[in-house]
């Protein structure tokens, strides 16, 4: 029953801020948010698990998905990972945790994304080179322990985009927590992310545009008598519709982890072609060394492509 009671006052906090968030709003404004790199999931390992990692964010991942959750590591923490996207975009991400004092942590990453080489022409169609696009986010956060299963977190953000000799700047906050049962076998996880705006266009007179903010809720469990941990969350975009991520992490293989994980955002990718069969779905595995752990995932997305990512997450000693 007392599982039953958080779960159902996570779900009234999602429904309270999803129906707020979207009041006047729905599918019209999907497409019209700024810097929409900031949806791209970071880090392998939850994107293995089908980004539900709201509720887990047990480790450095945590930043992104939750940053409540960095208050429970352990000492100095890192995380560097690499993205090899769709229509040859790069990424990276690379962040830091320093403990303060007991039960507090202050943090700091950079998410970068360069969207590659596209052909420059003229009104004619006539090639005249290439030009490229990138953004970067640079992020500082504090996270604390309010009691030993309650966590808080958040983080300050600065967005920079640039296309060519044109750029763009934004500024965001996400806001989080993370509480757990007294058993530590379930936790709970709620985050604001990306709330914010754009603060300067690409030229003087460009409308300034909102940012893609997102209400994240999440549950993972360790099941009883079973080497399995299990998440879920509920993601509701204010620019999209509200989808819903699964996963999984088989743990009984140490140093070996297998994870599996689905999105219902996958149908997004669907084109009725023979390669709509995967979409949504991911997996990939980690390997742990000390307090090192290396992970990787595989998120086919259809007639887009497949995506590939390598993660590097650990303690400092």
């Amino acid at each position: 029953m007392r599982l039953f009671r958080h779960f159902m006052i996570l779900v009234s906090a999602m429904t309270l801020m999803a129906n707020t968030s979207f009041a006047g709003a729905g599918n019209s404004n999907v497409g019209t948010r700024a810097f929409n790199f900031l949806k791209i999931e970071t880090s392998a390992r939850p994107t293995a698990m089908g980004g539900a990692f709201t509720g887990v964010a047990s480790d450095a991942s945590a930043l992104y998905y939750n940053p409540a959750g960095v208050a429970n590591l352990e000492g100095q923490n890192f995380i560097a990972g690499y993205h090899n996207n769709i229509f040859d975009m790069q990424s990276g991400f690379l962040g830091y945790i320093f403990p303060m004092e007991e039960g507090k942590k202050i943090s700091a990453y950079i998410n970068y994304l360069n969207y590659g080489d596209f052909i420059r022409t003229d009104n004619n169609g006539r090639e005249l080179g290439t030009f490229s696009g990138s953004d970067m986010l640079f992020a500082a956060g504090y996270s604390m322990t309010l009691e030993d299963n309650i966590q808080i977190g958040g983080v300050a953000k600065f967005i920079y985009e640039k296309v060519e000799s044109y750029s763009s700047t934004g500024a965001a906050i996400d806001l989080s927590a993370k509480w757990g049962l007294k058993n530590r076998m379930t936790n709970f996880g709620l985050m604001i992310q990306n709330l914010g705006t754009q603060l300067s266009g690409f030229t003087d007179n460009c409308k300034k545009n909102s940012i893609p903010t997102i209400v994240r809720g999440g549950i993972s469990t360790r099941l009883r008598g079973l080497p399995l941990l299990i998440a879920g969350d509920i993601v509701a975009p204010l620019d999209n519709d509200l989808y819903f991520c699964l996963g999984g992490e088989y743990l009984n293989l140490k140093p070996l982890f297998l994870r599996l994980g689905y999105t219902s955002f996958g149908q997004n990718y669907k084109t009725h072609s023979n390669k709509d069969g995967l979409a949504g779905f991911s997996a990939g595995f980690g390997i742990e060394y000390h307090r090192l752990q290396i992970s990787y995932a595989i998120s086919p997305q259809a007639e887009l492509g497949t995506s590939h990512r390598v993660t590097f997450t650990g303690g400092i000693d």
